[in-house]
C-alpha cells in the first residue's frame, strides 16, 4: 500500500528535518517539506497543528508511544525490513517529534490496512437505555428517527450511497426523505418494511416478536423475512406482521405515539388500558393491587402534558378514591 511505502521513503535526517520545519524551527530544507506535504494522504500536518493546540495536563510519553507502535507495526509485518532505532537516537528533541509524526502516520495506516480486510465495522449503531427516549438520529439522506427507550438502530457509514436500508430493535419513528429512485427499507426481525417517503412507527420488542407499524403519512409496505407475504398500509393503520400471520386495523388508540409526545388523552379507557400507557410512556412501574381496581374507566380533563409521575398517581387516586404506596420505583394503588 502506497501509505505504508511512504513511512520508508525518508531516511533519519528527512525526518530530524521534518521535524524541525513542523516545530516551526528554522531549516533551509523547504522541499523535503513541499515533497512531504505532496504524499501526506493521512492529513498528518493537519493533526500535527491539531496536536500542538491542544491542552493536556497528562504529558504524552512520546518514546513510549512509538516504540508501543514500532513493535506492533513490525509485528504485524506493516513495516518490513526497517532498521532497529537505536535509544541514544530517540532521545533527541528532533525524533521525538519525528516519532510523533510516524505516530501518527502509523495509525492511519493501521485504519486503512483494518479497513481493508474487513476488520473494522463498516456500520452506525446508534442505541438507547431503558432510561432514555426521543432520540433524535438524523440519517446522511435527510430522513430523521427518533428512538424509544430500549432500542437499537444500526445502517451503513455509506448509507444512501448505493441503498438506504437500516435495521431496527425496539421502537423507532420514521420521518423519511422521498426517494423514488432508493426506496427505504427496514430490516425488522420477522418483518421487512418498504418506504419511498413517509412517516411511521415501528415496533419490534413485542412479547411474541411480531413486527407493529403505524403509519401517520404516505403508504408502507410490510413483508415478512421470507417474502411469501405483503401488507400494504394506508395512513391511520397499524399492521402486525409475525412468522405464522400478518394483518392490518385502524387505529382507534389516541395515546399510541404517547411515547413520543408525553401526552395522555383519557375519556373512558379501563386503568388497565392506563396502566399499560404509564409503563409505555413513563416507564412507570403501576400495581393495583386489588384487580376490582382496574375495571375502573378514566376520564382527564384535558391532556396530561409530560406530567411528573407523582401528580400523575394523585390523579388517579383522587378520581377513584384509593391510596398509593411507593416501594422502590413501584407504585401499589388500594382502596381506602
Amino acid at each position: 500500500m502506497k501509505e505504508t511505502d511512504n513511512i520508508h521513503n525518508y531516511t533519519d535526517k528527512e525526518w530530524e528535518d521534518l521535524s524541525s520545519l513542523l516545530s516551526g524551527e528554522d531549516n533551509e530544507n523547504k522541499d523535503l517539506l513541499g515533497r512531504f506535504t505532496a504524499e501526506d494522504r493521512l492529513n498528518t500536518i493537519k493533526y500535527w497543528k491539531e496536536l500542538g493546540e491542544m491542552n493536556s495536563e497528562k504529558e504524552i510519553d512520546v518514546d513510549k508511544a512509538w516504540e508501543n507502535l514500532y513493535s506492533r507495526l513490525s509485528g504485524d509485518g506493516l513495516m518490513p525490513g526497517t532498521k532497529v532505532v537505536h535509544r541514544s537516537f530517540i532521545q533527541s528533541i528532533y525524533f521525538r517529534v519525528a516519532a510523533t509524526i510516524l505516530l501518527l502516520l502509523g495509525v492511519g495506516t493501521m485504519f486503512v490496512v483494518l479497513n481493508e480486510k474487513d476488520m473494522l465495522s463498516r456500520k452506525v449503531t446508534v442505541s438507547t437505555l431503558d432510561n432514555q427516549k426521543n432520540l433524535q438520529v438524523s440519517l446522511p439522506d435527510g430522513s430523521n428517527v427518533i428512538l424509544n427507550r430500549n432500542t437499537r438502530l444500526t445502517y451503513k457509514r455509506d448509507f444512501g450511497k448505493h441503498d438506504r436500508n437500516v435495521t431496527l430493535k425496539g421502537e423507532a419513528f420514521f420521518d423519511i426523505t422521498p426517494d423514488t429512485a432508493s426506496p427505504f427499507t427496514i430490516d425488522a426481525g420477522n418483518a421487512r418494511i418498504k418506504v419511498v417517503g413517509t412517516s411511521f412507527n415501528v415496533i419490534t420488542s413485542n412479547a411474541d416478536s411480531a413486527v407493529e407499524v403505524f403509519v401517520k403519512t404516505g403508504k408502507v409496505m410490510v413483508s415478512d423475512s421470507e417474502g411469501t407475504r405483503d401488507i400494504v398500509l394506508d395512513p391511520g393503520y397499524i399492521g402486525t406482521m409475525s412468522s405464522q400471520s400478518s394483518e392490518k386495523h385502524l387505529n382507534e388508540d389516541q395515546n399510541y405515539m404517547a411515547w413520543n409526545s408525553g401526552i395522555l388523552i383519557y375519556d373512558g379507557q379501563p386503568l388497565e388500558v392506563v396502566i399499560k400507557d404509564l409503563r409505555r410512556v413513563y416507564d412507570m412501574n403501576v400495581v393495583a393491587d386489588d384487580p376490582e381496581i382496574l375495571k375502573n374507566t378514566w376520564t382527564t380533563n384535558g391532556p396530561l402534558d409530560n406530567q411528573p409521575e407523582e401528580t400523575i398517581i394523585r390523579l388517579i387516586c383522587l378520581s377513584f378514591n384509593l391510596s398509593y404506596s411507593k416501594d422502590g420505583s413501584v407504585y401499589h394503588l388500594s382502596k381506602k
